[in-house]
């Protein structure tokens, strides 16, 4: 009860937040593609949590940890918090001056991606059980090297970028496009400081990078 209680609160808390930073911009609740994202982001998030929940409490309770203890994961951490505000609100921004005009189509191919995205994520979280919001290797882990991550070192990692650069179309807002643009040059920092800790402290990591080479896409790095 009390891990149920901890996901709804954050969940409620930071649906309340999402919808906060998407239509005071926007000045107007007739925001459709806000609504959109909304329904894309949190139903999915929700469904995804009670199946955590009954099935891998343990996995649910890492996924609500968020507190990095390492110095240089919280100043990623926190360029990526600036990111998000400015690009949800920028999109808000967007909607109400009209400063793009994105075709619906496009919105559409984005919400598809954007579902592709997700349903690559969750498949990362049933490969992994040791998967984290924080940087860091438990006690008797082991290295997963099988399905997505025969084929990339971090397919979570490849599924966030590919999530969070739909968001931005699906808002239908070429200009938060460039400020969600920035997040792989984020993961890309994030990745080279979780894998050097990974060298150091996980057995058999080090034969791992050898045998799977692309970090995140597939014959380009």
């Amino acid at each position: 009860m009390k891990l149920l209680a901890e996901a709804l609160v954050k969940f409620s808390l930071g649906a309340l937040m999402v919808g906060a930073l998407i239509f005071l911009p926007a000045g107007s609740l007739g925001f459709w593609q806000g609504w959109l994202l909304m329904g894309l982001l949190f139903i999915p998030m929700l469904i995804a949590g009670f199946v955590m929940l009954f099935k891998a409490p343990d996995l649910l309770a890492k996924r609500l940890d968020a507190k990095e203890k390492q110095a240089a994961q919280k100043g990623v951490l926190a360029f990526s918090g600036l990111m998000f505000v400015g690009g949800f609100v920028v999109a808000g921004l967007d909607h109400r001056f009209g400063w793009s005009r994105m075709p619906v189509w496009v919105t559409v191919m984005g919400a598809a991606v954007f579902l592709l995205s997700y349903a690559l994520y969750a498949e990362v979280l049933r490969e992994n059980a040791y998967l984290s919001r924080t940087i860091r290797v438990e006690e008797g882990q082991t290295v997963v090297d099988t399905g997505l991550y025969g084929i990339v070192r971090h397919p979570m990692y490849m599924a966030t970028i590919l999530l969070f650069l739909a968001m931005p179309v699906v808002l239908g807002s070429w200009w938060a496009l460039l400020v969600f643009a920035s997040y792989p040059a984020i993961i890309v920092a994030r990745l080279k400081d979780e894998e050097a800790l990974l060298e150091k402290e996980l057995a058999g990591y080090c034969d791992y990078q050898k045998k799977v080479r692309w970090r995140l896409v597939p014959f380009v790095w």
